[in-house]
């Protein structure tokens, strides 16, 4: 069918039999990911490796996850597929497990037609349909390519391999509809550009910028959800500040919006919080408390943890007018994440207080390093360079010596010694 001017590219695939193999490795392909594709085929469905797994596939990076699309309904995947678990509710799909490694299949999906009644198809996202449908709906163009391993075809139904060739991020679709659609595809897009290094498309970039404010309708936990992508990039601090150009950083968390509003201060943060670029620091507890101790060290010029007439305890950060609202209402960190962050700031004081430590009884000693916020503390203070080399070494000897707390709600169970048999019994008898 030849082109036609008034149709949109979208609904028409460009099919390369033979990828270039400089650019797509097959032995970079997860072999289960592999197996899950053609065990699909091998019963008559079509399915392919998706989004950003064929992305990084094709700038020849090593995918983190391994993502399937399929015609398969999520019963028939599960049924077709050993350990497979269907999830979701608005999203059904189905997980995989091959270890500890987990795959996600999902069947293609559509939008709902105008002269469909919402009311009588399924919840949610849950309305199925064709490849050339899937790809419509998805964000960016470079994430809607299809990869078939087994037949080595890749499909692009929205001239993504043009805008990954040309290093753009490209909105499928009006971006001003598709980011009033959903607001957290204006982090997502920002993340994406810095994460694999490309220009995000004009257009896109102005209607960003505008539909901004649409940010504050969007769940609290899905921001904390993209923040932290932010804070697990090679170079955080860049997204925020792009973030900030965009007039995107404010709606989200005007806090340190506020901050890097101020040239002299944006420098300083931007400095701390290279400090914890470390792929060592991954879990949310420590990606927060990297991104809060940079914002408190850049408030405060770092008085509030450096003069020991001024120490903060945890109490005075969880009460704080300024820290306790931005940990809680703008990165929507859990209360157990934000006190083991201000304990730890608590405890950044005590550590340099080494030769006070040394001179306590054991039984402070000992409460002091079976602390909660004890590691990350030493981490924290490793990354700002807190101590000197000697105590560094002395408190980490110390952290190898921590014990599990045991589980007082756990209950022992003590064996009686058998009872001796009376004398009269005929077991005491010889």
């Amino acid at each position: 069918m030849p082109f036609d001017a008034g149709e949109s590219r979208v609904h028409y695939a460009r099919v390369t039999q033979k990828p270039r193999q400089n650019q797509l490795d097959h032995r970079d392909i997860d072999p289960a990911a592999l197996a899950i594709v053609n065990n699909l085929q091998s019963r008559g469905f079509t399915a392919y490796l998706v989004g950003g797994c064929v992305r990084d596939l094709l700038l020849g990076k090593h995918p983190k996850d391994f993502d399937i699309a399929t015609t398969a309904m999520p019963q028939q995947i599960r049924r077709a597929i050993p350990n497979a678990f269907i999830i979701g509710k608005r999203f059904r799909l189905v997980l995989v497990k091959r270890g500890a490694v987990q795959y996600e299949v999902a069947t293609f999906r559509r939008e709902a037609r105008p002269d469909e009644n919402i009311e009588e198809l399924p919840a949610g996202d849950n309305i199925f349909g064709t490849p050339q449908e899937d790809a419509k709906r998805r964000d960016f163009t470079i994430n809607a390519l299809f990869y078939d391993p087994v037949a080595s075809q890749l499909i692009d139904y929205a001239e993504g391999l043009a805008d990954l060739e040309a290093g753009i991020i490209r909105m499928i679709g009006d971006p001003n509809t598709r980011l009033i659609e959903d607001p957290i595809r204006i982090m997502r897009g920002i993340r994406l550009a810095h994460m694999i290094r490309f220009r995000l498309e004009p257009e896109l970039k102005a209607a960003m910028g505008r539909h901004a404010e649409e940010l504050k309708k969007t769940a609290l936990p899905r921001r904390r959800e993209e923040i932290l992508k932010f804070l697990r990039l090679d170079d955080p601090s860049l997204a925020f500040l792009t973030a900030f150009d965009l007039g995107v950083l404010d709606p989200v968390t005007p806090t340190l919006n506020r901050l890097l509003a101020q040239p002299d201060k944006a420098e300083i943060f931007v400095r701390h919080l290279a400090a914890f670029h470390d792929h060592e620091l991954s879990t949310p507890n420590e990606l927060f408390a990297g991104l809060m101790l940079a914002f408190l060290l850049t408030e405060s010029a770092g008085e509030l943890v450096t003069t020991e007439k001024s120490e903060l305890r945890a109490r005075d950060i969880m009460e704080h007018p300024v820290l306790h609202p931005m940990m809680h209402n703008e990165l929507g960190m859990f209360k157990s994440e934000q006190m083991v962050f201000a304990k730890a700031v608590q405890l950044l004081a005590l550590l340099k207080k080494r030769r006070e430590f040394e001179k306590r009884g054991e039984r402070r000693r000992v409460a002091v390093v079976a602390n909660e916020a004890f590691p990350l503390a030493l981490k924290l203070a490793e990354r700002i360079h807190w101590l000197s080399p000697n105590d560094l070494h002395f408190w980490r000897e110390i952290g190898k010596l921590r014990q599990p707390k045991p589980n007082k709600y756990r209950r022992r169970r003590h064996r009686r010694p058998p009872s001796p048999p009376p004398h009269n019994s005929p077991k005491s008898t010889s």
